[in-house]
């Protein structure tokens, strides 16, 4: 995600780093070529292709509906991302707050010795750290399984490779840990439908975003909408240039660089788990999450939070 230090009105006019430009200059450029070769047939050598501009502006009027209408169907997936990774924030460190606090010595049940107790209650929280981890991974389609080499032991990660829904794999090991502790007495009977509802919201969160993931807008709609911008603009120089002549390029290009550019915004933030430079920042989330966890089992050095790396926050 593109993470701007210090933004000012001008800065913005002219950014170019994360923003439709990238994308777009060259379809731009195809469109003033046209126009220029439009403009210089009608101003030097007297052609006129007797086309009026108005039904250009009907065109354009219903295209801009269209595509404001794909945007916001784009932005609420993007949207939807972020309050799940919002929400996985908020389980984690409710699952590890629950772990720390009704895991242990029960009233009527056998005495815990401490040692033993806090070492299961770091597995359960590094468990809980991997898989968010292991979900990024998931999401961006990744298979270094090393990343989560701090949280898993060495044959559970080789299991995992075997493995087509990692994060799942990891939840189901957590979840038999669990049982294990409560067959031990070390869980109340009332407290473990607690962890478990925990364990579901995981997994709930999981099944949101691989349904964003798994599910594109629909291919038909979206190659609609490219044809229709891509002939609405290369055919506008033909409709405007007995209109306004030599200025057509001008207006042209702006009219072509607001349609492309939407259109371009539309298809970035449709699948906000991605690298690019507007997608979610998933590894600073997660990371986040590996802090948080192991600073609240008394980790001495957690690893730093990430940073913007030339105003990119991965």
């Amino acid at each position: 995600m593109l993470v701007p230090s210090k933004v000012s009105w001008w800065r913005l006019v002219f950014a170019y780093k994360g923003s439709e430009l990238p994308r777009t200059k060259y379809r731009i450029a195809g469109v003033l070529v046209v126009s220029i070769f439009v403009t210089i047939l009608e101003e030097l050598h007297d052609w006129h292709p007797n086309l009026k501009p108005l039904p250009f502006t009907l065109i354009g009027v219903a295209l801009g509906i269209f595509l404001g209408f794909r945007n916001n169907a784009s932005y609420d997936r993007w949207w939807e991302g972020r309050k799940l990774w919002g929400s996985l924030v908020n389980t984690t460190r409710t699952f590890t707050r629950q772990v720390l606090t009704i895991v242990g010595t029960q009233p009527e049940g056998p005495r815990v010795d401490e040692n033993e107790l806090r070492a299961f209650q770091r597995e359960i929280v590094l468990r809980i750290a991997a898989f968010a981890h292991a979900l990024r991974l998931a999401l961006r389609d990744e298979d270094d399984l090393a990343q989560l080499a701090p949280f898993l032991p060495a044959d559970e990660i080789e299991l995992l490779r075997k493995e087509s829904n990692r994060p799942f794999a990891i939840t189901q090991g957590t979840a038999e840990r669990i049982r294990a502790a409560w067959q031990r007495g070390w869980i109340h009977t009332m407290h473990l439908p607690v962890l478990e509802q925990s364990m579901t919201a995981l997994t709930d969160i999981q099944g949101g975003c691989e349904r964003i993931k798994a599910t594109p807008i629909p291919f038909s709609y979206t190659t609609l909408i490219h044809r229709i911008t891509a002939v609405y603009c290369y055919a506008l120089p033909f409709g405007l240039v007995d209109e306004i002549g030599i200025y057509t390029p001008f207006a042209v290009g702006l009219v072509a660089y607001a349609f492309f550019g939407l259109d371009v915004v539309g298809d970035e933030i449709e699948m906000p788990f991605g690298t690019d430079p507007n997608d979610l920042p998933l590894r600073a989330i997660s990371r986040m999450i590996e802090v948080n966890l192991r600073q609240r089992i008394g980790d001495p050095e957690p690893p730093p939070l990430l940073r913007p790396v030339d105003e990119l926050l991965d």
